[in-house]
């Protein structure tokens, strides 16, 4: 179901009409521009000085570009050492000459623009245009891009409230989308409309061209540029310490120091305006280095009756903190965006397997802004339905189809869920570190076992011959017969560490008998039954998941007998520091209360590398696997269910 409501073009647009834009900015005359274009039924007009751009072009090239009918919708220019030099339009590219680029092409352009900085960045004096080189081992240039950057006003009609509202917000969106645009209007706007101290952090001068004197499209906002990008975030702070601004305005959220510096901007009562690395706000969740910008998350366990309340595992993923950004859009196209008002709602939900309702914002032909809510057919409630086994809640509450309405969007038949949905989507260019490290994630949380059907599954493998016989001679799967142990918790170290093993509750049909040494010392019966049908008995000291998975590997003689049963920590430390016995516990809970249970891997908190390599040898003995990843001093690591 989808609810609507237009905004008219008077209230989203009428400060950026065009005869406002011919007046002067700031009380500073705009100079004259080669080429502007006019959407007068949106309101949206943009300016680009295109024949700056094209006039530090070798003469071949730009001629071409000034005859060409689409220059107008040129995006950027594309020149490599030894190839044709290649324009870029909307949705196509063409080759200009066939005439290859030499290196004295590339030193002509060079020379007519100005310094690259350290992210190999350059700009033209006054303009938005942005110079990318491209350079080999020996730091020579050997390739340039270069990009239009246009000024267009009039573009943020359909989240004009929300700037005017003083709340924090965060652009997304893919490369191109236009959100560096976005920011230079919404500088403008707080800074000239509604007369706000801005302070822009400019860190490549995409947002307010390069040179020392800013572009007018920023109107009155102020403008800090940054030595070096790794310097972005002490120039934040720099900013809300010297020069008192109301709002800031970054571009290009993208290390963890620069989300730590968001926060504590907007801890002191700052509002900001920002742009982050990913395409949707679900790519934040799943990123460690900026998740902090929605709140943080952080895995937490549940009491058994909040767990049974919720309907979910034990232990669950949870945000930490408040957002940093109050407001998070999501721009999908240039004329649609999808805003969500309130981000931790949002992110509360995605974290419980809800799917969130956001708005969808878009323009109109005649420049008007239609608001839609998308709300899901049938309503996920924790307390309502139980799992089944594909995880997939069964709600009790069904809701007949009905035909669809004109106006109203009628969803396609799939599962149901933000998962089934497609709308939880991976990071772009993801290591395959950070690929495996997500798959086990998703698997972990999605996950309901049945155990019937695994048993079911095994037996039926077993008559098909697919195992080969035991350590003992006997077909697998191998039939175990439990006495005085938690069924429960041999049920998750056999699904967890995936042993081909079955428990039974016939000894007859049992290949061993899994006792506690306790209980079976004052059990003859069974000590009789086991003997008279030559049926092997395996004892245990105590009933913990270390012990029980221990004793079903050397059933089925996947372990050393030489390998202790349990983990001593004291002779895993290398001295008497409590720094390292508490490391040591940090990772013995994490195997035995989480990887090994819940299948999940889990990270570890920083610690230096002498302690870390303790912790590699405490998780070694369960069997599992770990890593480190992160760098000084926030190394840590990383252990794998098996």
């Amino acid at each position: 179901m989808v609810n609507h409501r237009d905004l008219s073009s008077s209230d989203t647009f009428g400060s950026e009409s065009s005869d406002s834009l011919s007046t002067p900015v700031n009380g500073h005359q705009p100079p004259v521009q080669t080429d502007a274009s006019e959407v007068h039924g949106a309101e949206i007009m943009q300016t680009d000085d295109l024949e700056k751009l094209l006039g530090i072009l070798p003469e071949q090239i730009r001629d071409q570009l000034e005859r060409h009918p689409q220059r107008d919708s040129l995006v950027e220019v594309v020149m490599d050492l030894g190839r044709r030099p290649e324009a870029r339009f909307p949705g196509k590219a063409e080759y200009l000459s066939e005439i290859l680029i030499s290196q004295g092409d590339l030193n002509e352009s060079i020379a007519r623009v100005g310094d690259f900085g350290g992210d190999n960045r350059a700009g033209i004096e006054r303009t938005l245009h942005r110079i990318s080189a491209i350079r080999n081992r020996r730091g020579e240039v050997i390739g340039l891009t270069c990009r239009v950057g246009r000024a267009v006003f009039g573009t943020i009609g359909m989240i004009r409230d929300l700037v005017e509202s003083g709340r924090s917000i965060l652009m997304l969106g893919r490369p191109g989308v236009g959100k560096t645009t976005a920011l230079r209007e919404i500088a403008r706007v707080l800074a000239d409309e509604l007369e706000k101290r801005v302070v822009i952090i400019d860190t490549s001068n995409e947002i307010a061209g390069d040179g020392d004197v800013p572009h007018p499209a920023i109107g009155r906002a102020r403008r800090m540029q940054v030595a070096r990008p790794e310097l972005q975030h002490q120039v934040m702070i720099e900013a809300v310490e010297n020069h008192m601004p109301e709002v800031i305005v970054i571009d290009e959220i993208g290390t963890e120091l620069e989300a730590l510096a968001a926060r504590t901007i907007a801890e002191r009562g700052v509002q900001l305006v920002g742009t982050a690395h990913g395409n949707r706000l679900d790519n934040l969740v799943k990123n460690p280095t900026l998740s902090d910008l929605i709140g943080g998350i952080q895995s937490v366990t549940l009491g058994d009756e909040e767990a049974r309340r919720r309907g979910s595992q034990k232990s669950v993923l949870e945000r930490k903190a408040p957002p940093t950004f109050d407001i998070a859009v999501e721009m999908t196209e240039r004329q649609k965006w999808v805003v969500h008002e309130h981000v931790a709602e949002t992110i509360d939900n995605l974290l419980r397997g809800r799917q969130p309702t956001p708005e969808v914002r878009t323009v109109n032909a005649d420049g008007s802004v239609t608001v839609t809510h998308e709300l899901p057919t049938v309503p996920e409630t924790p307390s309502m339905g139980r799992s089944s086994r594909n995880g997939v809640r069964n709600n009790p509450l069904s809701i007949a189809p009905t035909a669809p309405q004109e106006g109203f969007f009628t969803p396609p038949p799939q599962g149901r869920g933000w998962r089934s949905s497609g709308k939880l989507k991976p990071l772009s260019h993801p290591t395959a570190e950070q690929q495996t490290f997500e798959q086990l994630l998703n698997a972990s949380l999605n996950q309901t076992f049945d155990y019937r059907e695994s048993e079911a599954e095994m037996q039926g493998q077993a008559a098909e011959g697919m195992y080969v016989p035991g350590p003992n001679g006997e077909e697998l799967p191998l039939h175990i017969y439990p006495y005085g142990v938690s069924r429960h918790q041999l049920d998750q170290v056999i699904r967890t560490l995936s042993l081909p093993i079955v428990l039974t509750k016939d000894i007859d049909s049992a290949d061993a008998v899994l006792a506690l040494r306790s209980h079976i010392k004052n059990h003859s019966k069974l000590r009789h039954l086991a003997k008279s049908r030559q049926i092997p008995i395996h004892t245990l000291k105590a009933s913990s998941i270390p012990q029980i998975a221990h004793s079903l590997r050397r059933l089925l003689n996947m372990d050393d007998p030489a390998i202790p049963d349990t983990a001593e920590l004291d002779l895993l430390s290398r001295g008497d520091s409590e720094d390292e016995i508490e490391a040591l516990e940090e990772a013995r809970l994490a195997v035995e209360q989480i990887v090994i249970p819940k299948g999940q891997p889990v990270e570890l908190l920083p610690r230096s590398g002498l302690v870390r390599k303790m912790q590699h040898e405490l998780v070694e003995h369960y069997h599992l696997k770990s890593r480190s990843f992160g760098d000084e001093p926030n190394r840590r690591l990383r252990i794998y269910p098996a």
